[in-house]
């Protein structure tokens, strides 16, 4: 009976780990070889949305770690009244690894039927970028592989993009050019190691 009980435990114990070590943001998050050696389910998933979308791997991880530093309960910070003492709910709807807007999210859980989506799971999230790098792509004519207009886009959201709303910030021209710089590292860092990371389990016991 005793020995049922600690193998219980034991399982709990594991999945316990695994659970925490999903949710937890990568330990080094300039390298995307770092990041899917560390979560190796993430390069299936992103993988997964390459497949289904077109859009390159490095391209919607920049803008995630942009967006949220890979943590998947990010929020935008508090909005301020009265003089900026007393808290007022967020500065917009943003939520999960993606940053993802409650109306956004919900157009794309109808247009792909994805009903369960959840922004704060990893792949749900990257697939959420890949429609919309997708949407970008077909609604301004924005390559997929030009992460820093992608993220003009995603950040001021299609019309706003259109309309050149970015024009007037400055401090978001240049937060699209380090997305853009990142998005080259990312590309050059996961060539060095994608052979790898396409192994299954089985055979990355024998090399």
């Amino acid at each position: 009976m005793l020995k049922k009980f600690k193998t219980l435990f034991l399982v709990c114990l594991s999945l316990l780990v695994v659970n925490a070590c999903s949710t937890t943001p990568p330990a080094q998050r300039e390298n995307l070889c770092k990041i899917f050696e560390e979560k190796r389910h993430w390069y299936d998933a992103a993988e997964d949305m390459r497949d289904k979308y077109g859009v390159p791997i490095h391209v919607p991880m920049a803008m995630m770690y942009q967006e949220s530093s890979f943590r998947h309960d990010a929020k935008p910070p508090r909005d301020y009244v009265f003089f900026g003492l007393i808290p007022w709910g967020r500065i917009s709807s943003a939520y999960g690894y993606a940053q993802a807007k409650t109306m956004t999210w919900q157009d794309y859980k109808t247009e792909t039927g994805n009903r369960s989506a959840d922004r704060d799971d990893f792949d749900d999230a990257i697939d959420f970028m890949g429609w919309f790098i997708t949407k970008t792509h077909k609604i301004n004519k924005i390559s997929k592989w030009d992460a820093g207009t992608q993220y003009l886009n995603y950040h001021e959201g299609w019309g706003g993009y259109k309309r050149k709303s970015y024009r007037k910030k400055a401090w978001l021209q240049k937060v699209a050019i380090k997305v853009d710089n990142r998005s080259k590292r990312y590309a050059a860092q996961l060539k060095t190691c994608e052979k790898d990371l396409q192994k299954g389990w089985f055979m990355r016991l024998f090399t």
